[in-house]
């Protein structure tokens, strides 16, 4: 099955720069159909939306994030990014992947999530 992995790491500096990334593995995934996606949920929040890459390669970011927000994509290594810069505690938060099919219907896969603290 395919299966979504976060990696980084999980205690951050206050002004430094947050790099996870979600690496995409098992079954067989055509790439460039899918629509890769970030979201994270702070301690005692909901899920907020972060930004997305779609399967053309186009970016849209939250409004509140959108200064500080960069998600890439590395088809060759079936890997999706997202960059956070001047992080603060209020960025502490459970970080997710997302991975869906851009048809209708189509399948949707969830990385386990990391959880990312930003202390210094």
């Amino acid at each position: 099955q395919v299966q979504l992995q976060e990696s980084g790491p999980g205690l951050v500096k206050p002004s430094q720069t947050l790099s996870l990334t979600c690496t995409v593995s098992g079954g067989s995934i055509l790439t460039n159909y899918y629509s890769w996606t970030w979201i994270r949920q702070p301690p005692g929040k909901g899920l907020e939306w972060m930004g997305v890459i779609r399967s053309d390669g186009s970016t849209y970011y939250s409004p509140s994030l959108k200064s500080r927000i960069s998600i890439s994509r590395d088809t060759s290594k079936n890997q999706f990014s997202l960059q956070l810069s001047s992080m603060t505690p209020e960025d502490t938060a459970v970080y997710y992947c997302n991975l869906r099919e851009t048809v209708p219907g189509g399948d949707e896969y969830w990385g386990r999530g990391t959880q990312v603290t930003v202390s210094s």
